[in-house]
């Protein structure tokens, strides 16, 4: 985040270099430069340090919480691999370090290839898992706050009632959090994991690597899927777990793995755990895994190679099927479970080869894996297949079973038949829809109706260029060597042709007049000649033929759709149904080959709905995402593993009962005792950090009743009210001393005679009967009144009587109201009337919630028009941090009341273009191919980019967010398939599980940008100003 911080510190001390220089005429960028360090930042103060040789400097504590954030704060420390030796630090402006840097990355990585002949490809993911864990224990020891971090406030992390638990993504895991919340979510498959026990003789282990490998990971999966049952927490963390997965990516053969991959691996992980306790527990019979009980089952090879049949039962675990070339499941399987010539299985003197597949036994979870990879021969890199394949949430797989082997032959060709057939008919069909020989072929109804709409046209007796002879312009008024159609296309320029020349105006083209076709001409082509038999005649036959055709036409498109009725009912008879597999999960994948995000939808079978399991994020979805996310052609999204399980075996999906009462077992009472003892002690560590956050806020809530209770006139002496300080204080309290003399004016005239008390309860009468109108008042969105005055906001927004009416007092209470004796006198009478308030009467606690609520609105106000006016002038990477800490701001206030904060649209809509506008920039720098320029545009998408795509999926009902964030992704998996350097192609699959591997979870910076200083009168001037000059104003949102 340094690199941006950087990037963003040099353009804001750029800008204001410049206007510096064009203020003061001094050239000297020294000079300039220690002016506004001087002045932290503040223009107006380095406007007086440079002209004003007494200017004092400003103290520090002013500008403490921007400090933090500048280059050359201590607090940003380069972390190396090493601590002593090749640290390099990339939090100056040094582009030196910044190169060399990526020269010792390329280094590292060309280094790596010489030694272990691997490339960076088939070490992805074990590179990335490690990398990721390194770079969670590094986080820990980093003494600078990261600028994207979870919530401090537990409670964002606190679980909502029984909502199921997320999984923190600890870096490109999301591949780890589908499948096994995809598995802990078959409560069969739960219970077996939570009741595993290690083996009685562990103390004498590790035997063999296995048993030194599984048993640990079995131990952290109980922890883990413990915690997905009864922690108190949001989202648990993985970490241990994968830590200990991580060598599952090295295999033998160096090939890259992926989530089927893993699962293979995950499952014979578990098998070889739940062998060595079955082994351990068998007495004299051959021992069972539950693992292999659940997820594999068994099917039948028949066939022919070389003209010898053959027969033999093979085992399988995950079943693989190919997508591209069908539009559905059913025709995935169909072409799987047949292998070759089918034909050649029923005769007996057959020299070709082919077999079929059969079930004999079906798993109780089934498990499809869909193949939407391919490699590409000629670009040498796999590449992912987006078809469409559609797929059902029941399943019906009779026609695979051997015990139906008979019937299925019997209606697969039946089938084969009718597609024979359905062939013939379509392509006599498309001699009906596309007739002629040509290139461009037409309906030959419609042929039929165009040649009868000739024939019935009006006879013309001239040729179509005779009859623009007498209009046609004379031949010499026409330049030489020109032709007419160039003159009609081009028209003369006016200097080409002078209005006093009537020769030459005799010629100047004019398309609404001279060239308007003669009334006496017809609209279309039509006969020379033609009788009136003729036309009987043709008409006549015309007219049957298209009837003929149509009539052609719609029985070949009804016998086609009955054959297509035919076919998917083929195995819809009673005898065909009894074999049901329901969608239990759908494990989707997105991006590319190269690079993408995983994500899970598992059916909840109590709730009957379906959830979306994203990482951290688990909400509630249905069928129709599903559908969109899952069956591909849409985006760059689609399904890439389907789990079914069989819809009669109960007990996959059934919650457990206790055995002696007989009820149903929820939530930490289906954990054993010692998970149940390991969740306590996690839930005990989380509440602790619940209870220190509550007594952070209780004391700080002390402290702020401490302050409270100090004398107002004391604080009064200060100025104005906290949320009008700014460096520029006087032109505040001139704004409100104007609105309050001249309350007291009024007050004065109208009752001249009375005293102070009574002129001041009429003046704040008055004042209030102003505001009031102003608070109900429809003004266009550059004016916003809550701008000019606290009770405006507190009006609209429906504040305590009391609340405004201490407000008011303030305001005439302030010490700025002294300089004649009759504001005098009133102020003292406001100050006394202050001094009078009883604690009971007004809750000092909520009147300075309600003050800090308008800091709040002010602040984001500030945030939104300094953004704006940067996305105006196109400083895109400035605009975005401003409006990313206007649209956080904005959605915190709005949450509290419609009436609390800005337009949401108009500050989602200018988000979003900035992100989009940088993200065209990134790009752009990327295809330039230079190192520097690339690195560039790698660090936009890094460091601004990337961290801001949570903000933008946290609310899946926001389309607009959501399609902008599909853009920015598919215009960088777009060059996955173009050609380009090797360094560029390493960057680009090192950066795109960064951009495709996005967590919603809402995270935040830590440190806001620095606003400027404005007084009431120049905020609401400039917010105008921005406001009328938006090319797109949304309705205001007030």
């Amino acid at each position: 985040f340094s690199s941006k911080i950087n990037l963003l510190e040099e353009a804001h001390q750029q800008t204001f270099l410049n206007q510096l220089r064009e203020i003061t005429g001094i050239n000297d960028i020294q000079v300039l430069q220690q002016a506004l360090k001087d002045s932290n930042g503040n223009l107006e103060l380095a406007v007086a340090f440079l002209t004003a040789k007494n200017a004092k400097v400003p103290q520090l504590e002013e500008a403490t919480y921007y400090q933090t954030a500048l280059p050359g704060n201590d607090r940003y420390i380069s972390v190396g691999s090493q601590a002593d030796t090749n640290v390099i630090d990339l939090t100056g402006d040094d582009k030196d370090d910044l190169q060399r840097a990526i020269a010792l990355s390329l280094e590292e990585s060309n280094r790596a290839f010489r030694e272990t002949g691997i490339t960076d490809e088939e070490q992805a993911i074990s590179r990335v898992l490690e990398a990721s864990i390194a770079e969670n224990k590094a986080s820990l020891k980093r003494t600078h706050p990261e600028v994207w971090s979870d919530s401090p406030n537990p409670y964002d992390r606190k679980r909502q009632d029984n909502c199921p638990v997320g999984l923190k993504n600890v870096g490109n895991t999301c591949w780890f959090s589908a499948v096994i919340q995809s598995l802990f979510n078959l409560l069969e498959f739960r219970r077996l994991v939570l009741n595993f026990n290690p083996p009685a003789n562990a103390q004498d282990l590790p035997r063999n690597q296995k048993e030194h490998r599984n048993l640990p990971f079995m131990r952290e999966l109980r922890y883990l899927f413990a915690l997905l049952v009864g922690s108190k927490r949001k989202y648990v963390d993985p970490s241990r777990a994968v830590e200990i997965l991580k060598d599952a990516f090295k295999s033998n053969d160096s090939q890259q793995q992926d989530v089927s991959e893993f699962t293979h691996k995950l499952l014979d992980w578990l098998e070889d755990a739940f062998q060595i306790k079955a082994e351990e527990e068998r007495d004299g019979e051959k021992p069972k895994n539950p693992m292999v009980e659940l997820f594999y089952g068994r099917f039948l090879a028949v066939g022919v190679l070389e003209g010898k049949k053959f027969e033999n039962t093979e085992m399988f675990g995950q079943y693989p099927l190919q997508v591209n070339g069908f539009k559905d499941l059913h025709e995935c399987l169909e072409a799987a479970m047949i292998e070759g010539e089918i034909e050649s299985l029923h005769s007996e003197n057959s020299a070709k080869s082919g077999q079929e597949h059969w079930f004999t036994e079906l798993p109780p979870v089934l498990t499809f894996e869909l193949s939407r990879f391919e490699f590409n021969q000629a670009l040498g890199r796999p590449e992912k297949i987006h078809n469409k394949l559609e797929f059902p949430p029941i399943l019906y797989l009779d026609r695979y079973m051997h015990k139906n082997r008979e019937i299925t032959r019997i209606k697969r060709d039946e089938i084969k038949r009718l597609k024979e057939y359905l062939t013939v008919l379509q392509q006599r069909l498309e001699r009906y829809l596309s007739y002629g020989s040509g290139p461009k072929r037409f309906p030959l109804v419609d042929v039929l109706q165009y040649a009868l709409e000739f024939a019935s046209s009006k006879p013309v007796c001239t040729s179509p260029v005779d009859d623009l002879g007498a209009s046609a312009p004379a031949s010499g008024t026409l330049p030489p060597q020109i032709p007419p159609s160039t003159i009609e296309q081009q028209g003369p320029s006016s200097s080409e042709v002078p209005s006093t020349s009537p020769v030459q105006r005799s010629v100047i083209h004019k398309p609404f007049t001279q060239s308007r076709i003669p009334p006496d001409l017809p609209m279309h082509p039509a006969p020379r000649h033609i009788t009136e038999e003729e036309l009987s005649v043709l008409e006549g036959c015309l007219h049957r033929w298209r009837t003929e055709v149509e009539n052609d036409t719609r029985d070949l498109q009804e016998s086609i759709s009955r054959i297509h009725r035919t076919i998917e009912l083929m195995y819809s008879d009673k005898t065909m149904v009894q074999v049901p597999y329901r969608l239990h999960a759908v494990l989707v994948h997105e991006g590319q080959a190269n690079a993408g995000h995983y994500w899970a939808y598992i059916y909840d079978h109590h709730q009957n709905r379906w959830m979306k399991y994203n990482d951290i994020s688990v909400t509630k979805s249905t069928w129709e995402e599903l559908e969109r996310d899952s069956f591909g052609g849409y985006r760059n999204a689609s399904a890439y593993c389907l789990m079914y399980i069989n819809d009669k075996e109960q007990y996959l999906i059934q919650e457990e009962f206790n055995k002696e009462t007989g009820q149903m077992l929820v939530g930490m009472d289906t954990l054993p005792s010692d998970l149940r003892d390991y969740v306590k002690e996690d839930n005990k560590r989380f509440e602790k950090e619940l209870e220190e956050w509550d007594a952070e806020l209780a004391q700080k809530a002390q402290q702020e009743k401490l302050l409270s209770q100090i004398p107002r006139t004391q604080t009064v002496q200060a100025g104005e009210p906290e949320y009008l300080e700014q460096p520029s204080r006087t032109d505040i309290s001139k704004h409100l001393k104007e609105d309050s003399v001249q309350a007291i004016n009024k007050a004065l005239a109208e009752q001249e005679d009375r005293g102070p008390e009574a002129i001041m309860d009429t003046a704040i009468k008055l004042e209030y009967t102003r505001l009031l109108k102003l608070a109900q008042e429809d003004p266009p969105p550059e004016c916003d009144y809550r701008l000019r005055h606290a009770i405006v906001y507190f009006i609209q927004n429906q504040a305590p009587k009391k609340i405004i009416e201490r407000t008011l007092l303030e305001q005439f209470g302030d010490h700025n109201l002294s300089f004649d004796e009759r504001c005098r006198n009133i102020m003292k009478v406001a100050q006394a009337k202050l001094e009078m308030i009883k604690p009971d009467e007004v809750n000092m606690e909520e009147y300075e919630r309600w003050h800090q609520d308008y800091r709040h609105f002010r602040e984001t106000t500030m945030f939104l028009m300094v953004g704006l006016e940067f996305f105006q002038k196109k400083s895109y990477m400035e605009a975005l941090l401003y409006l990313i800490y206007a649209y956080q701001n904005n959605k915190e206030l709005l949450s509290k009341g419609p009436y609390r904060g800005h337009d949401e649209e108009l500050i989602s809509h200018y988000r979003r273009e900035c992100l989009l506008k940088l993200n065209e920039h990134a790009a752009a720098l990327f295809e330039s191919g230079d190192d520097q320029e690339v690195n560039n545009g790698l660090i936009i998408m890094n460091e601004l980019i990337v961290p801001c795509l949570p903000l933008l999926l946290v609310d899946e009902m926001e389309e607009k967010d959501i399609v902008a964030v599909e853009d920015m992704r598919n215009r960088w998996c777009s060059y996955l398939g173009q050609e380009m350097e090797p360094n560029l192609q390493e960057k680009l699959t090192d950066f795109l599980p960064k951009l495709l591997d996005c967590s919603t979870e809402i995270k935040g910076f830590n440190d806001p940008p620095k606003l400027p200083s404005y007084s009431t009168h120049e905020l609401c001037e400039r917010y105008a100003r921005i406001m009328l000059s938006l090319s797109r104003t949304p309705a205001d949102g007030r």
